[in-house]
This record gives structure tokens, C-alpha cells and sequence, in this order.
């Protein structure tokens, strides 16, 4: 099961992501991850977050240009390895991922993927027996702890 993810354009100037975190935080929208990318112009602030439309449409009201991107998130042993493993298996079905974030909590890392197909890489997880997680079907967020 693939997930929604906010990518939020930002310009470079200070307090912006400030101003996406209030406004969320304004209208009790919790991020659950985030991934910041800049270049010399712009950012890209990757979110999931728990209540997607919404989000969407407050951050728009407040004028973000604010974009929704399927990707897929998967759940490994937080030891050595563990992630290698998984790429090895989407890299032996030729699966190109174009950016990934992760976070770990106790025992389990979470891991966040953008395929730049995303049928062929659940397909692959699934070929493999991988579970693919649905952050918002499962209790695997403490919901204090970001």
C-alpha cells in the first residue's frame, strides 16, 4: 500500500518552514517525517503528516505550494544491514529509487521510499514476502513522540 506525501516549495528565507509547522500545528496536523532539500533558490520540504487532505488544503489557504506524491514506506529491524538488504532486492528488479528519508524508533526503522515506479517496486516487496506499511492502519507511531 502505497502512502501520500506533502511536498511543500519553500523560497530560502528564514522562518518558512516555521510558518508550515505553525500552520499545521494551528489545525492539530501532526508530521509524523519530514525530509528538507534545498538548492540555492527553493526547498523542498517532504512531510507525511496524519490528516493529508487537510493539510493540503490549509497550507494552500496560506498560500504553500503544496504538491501529493505516492510513496512507499516499509518497516525493518533498526541493526546493521537490515536496509541493505531490502535495497538489494528492489535493486535485483531494477527498481531506481529516486530519494529516500528514514527514522527509527526503538527496535524498528521506518523507511521512506520515492520509486520512480511505484507498482513495480511493491510488486517487489511483495515477490520478496517484504511487509509495506501503512502508517495510518498500524500503531507503529508513538503518537507523543514527534
Amino acid at each position: 500500500m502505497t502512502i501520500k506525501q506533502l511536498s511543500v516549495f519553500l523560497e530560502n528565507k528564514t522562518g518558512r518552514i516555521n510558518d508550515v509547522t505553525k500552520t499545521l500545528a494551528k489545525h492539530g496536523i501532526n508530521m509524523h517525517a519530514f525530509s528538507m532539500a534545498e538548492s540555492t533558490d527553493f526547498g523542498i520540504l517532504r512531510l507525511i503528516v496524519s490528516d493529508v487532505e487537510r493539510a493540503v488544503e490549509v497550507l494552500r489557504a496560506e498560500n504553500f505550494a503544496v504538491m501529493l506524491t505516492d510513496v512507499v514506506c516499509i518497516s525493518c529491524p533498526n541493526v546493521s544491514g537490515s536496509l541493505a538488504k531490502v535495497l538489494d532486492y528492489l535493486a535485483m528488479d531494477n527498481v531506481f529509487i529516486e530519494y529516500m528519508y528514514a527514522f527509527a524508533q526503538g527496535d524498528t526503522a521506518h523507511v521512506v521510499i520515492r520509486p520512480s515506479n511505484v507498482e513495480k517496486c511493491m510488486e517487489s516487496l511483495c515477490n520478496f514476502n517484504y511487509d509495506v506499511v501503512n502508517l495510518f492502519d498500524c500503531d507503529i507511531l508513538d503518537k507523543n513522540s514527534l
